[in-house]
């Protein structure tokens, strides 16, 4: 039996990590022990401002699955803040922990701490698994946080103008599918009935809609059922699988990202795909196995950027109107994403990164003009 070369295996598995950062400009390991903080804060790409995106916090089995998920989510909101024309580039943080065991307002002030050691490259504010008042918190050691309540001088809830979104893609795809924005005399299936989904499947039964519901708590699922009586249109509560193969005329992921797979297009009988969900596809591949279904996708970056739009403006100071004037481009954006897409024989994905890539290659040769000696106009609390 061959000696183990521990030294030479470490090694490469440090070469590797190495690899996976090789396209972000900066990664950040967050430890302290005293509070029980294990993070890592991406920033992928700060082209069209100071990177910005949310914290995370989950209960990661291992470092690499962390580390994964901070550079996956982070290099998404790049694309996703060109593509809602905001000044600012893409970032992310994971917070590894229990979210329901692990937290504590030490924890987030630690974060903060770290969050500020950055010194204005990376903004944050609430993802999955963490909440307003975690971040009022870390507010407390940085001013670099957004997304914090109304009563603490923030926006507020970010997910009724993400809401807001999907139910504008809803509307741009019932044009181009149909040929009308009217969302009602039609049938969608819905997963996840969080923040956003509960909001968007509220919206869609008082208009008369057929839905086809799950979630992994039968309790919000029951919730929603109580609550749907007298409206309406009608709802059916589905198993976990059941979801991929309704008949409903779209499906709308608010859940979980990566849903869209080898083993669920098959399942698929849906005419479009329109969610809230991060990173839907699995991989990019399955855009174009969509498309040979004639199934139609809504970058999910473009659809759910209601939120990334409250959060960012939030830093000019609220302004509800305002924020719902910007999400209100999802509409066109969208529109001009699936005919760019029809007239060049790409995926819809495809579309939308070469709306993003073009902007940011514009930016880069505008940063090449001159460098610019002042704040940036977003920079009210300092």
């Amino acid at each position: 039996m061959g000696v183990v070369d521990h030294s030479q295996k470490k090694k490469q598995e440090n070469i590797n990590m190495l690899e996976k950062m090789a396209n972000h400009e900066q990664v950040m390991f967050c430890n302290d022990p005293k509070t029980g903080l294990q993070a890592i804060i991406a920033i992928h790409d700060t082209t069209l401002g100071p990177a910005l995106g949310g914290a995370r916090m989950y209960p990661y089995e291992t470092m690499d699955d962390a580390l994964e998920d901070a550079l996956r989510l982070s290099e998404g909101m790049t694309y996703k803040c060109a593509a809602a024309d905001i000044d600012f580039g893409g970032g992310k943080a994971v917070i590894i922990g229990d979210p329901e065991k692990d937290k504590s307002p030490a924890l987030f002030r630690s974060f903060g701490q770290f969050v500020d050691s950055l010194n204005g490259r990376f903004y944050t504010g609430t993802d999955m698994g963490t909440t307003m008042d975690d971040f009022v918190q870390a507010s407390k050691e940085t001013n670099f946080i957004t997304g914090i309540p109304e009563a603490y001088g923030g926006g507020g809830d970010s997910s009724i103008p993400t809401a807001q979104g999907v139910i504008y893609g809803l509307q741009a795809t019932n044009q181009y599918l149909f040929g009308e924005d009217r969302l009602e005399n039609r049938s969608y299936a819905i997963q996840g009935l969080g923040k956003v989904g509960y909001k968007v499947a509220e919206h869609l039964l008082k208009l008369g809609a057929t839905l086809f519901i799950n979630d992994v708590d039968k309790g919000i699922l029951e919730d929603f059922k109580n609550n749907a009586v007298g409206y309406g249109g009608s709802v059916e509560v589905v198993d976990k699988e059941e979801i991929y193969n309704t008949d409903a005329d779209i499906f709308i992921p608010c859940a979980m990202g990566g849903v869209i797979n080898d083993q669920t297009i098959p399942q698929l009988k849906v005419k479009a795909i329109v969610g809230s969900a991060n990173n839907q596809l699995y991989d990019t591949k399955h855009a174009e196995l969509l498309d040979e279904k004639n199934i139609l996708y809504a970058p999910d970056y473009i659809v759910n950027a209601g939120g990334l739009i409250q959060v960012s403006d939030e830093l000019y100071e609220p302004n509800k109107e305002r924020v719902l004037l910007k999400t209100k481009a999802i509409y066109h954006s969208l529109l001009e994403i699936y005919q760019q897409s029809k007239l060049d024989c790409i995926s819809t994905i495809e579309a939308a990164n070469r709306k993003c890539q073009a902007r940011i290659k514009e930016q880069q040769n505008r940063n090449n003009y001159f460098n610019r000696k002042r704040s940036p106009k977003w920079d009210i609390r300092e």
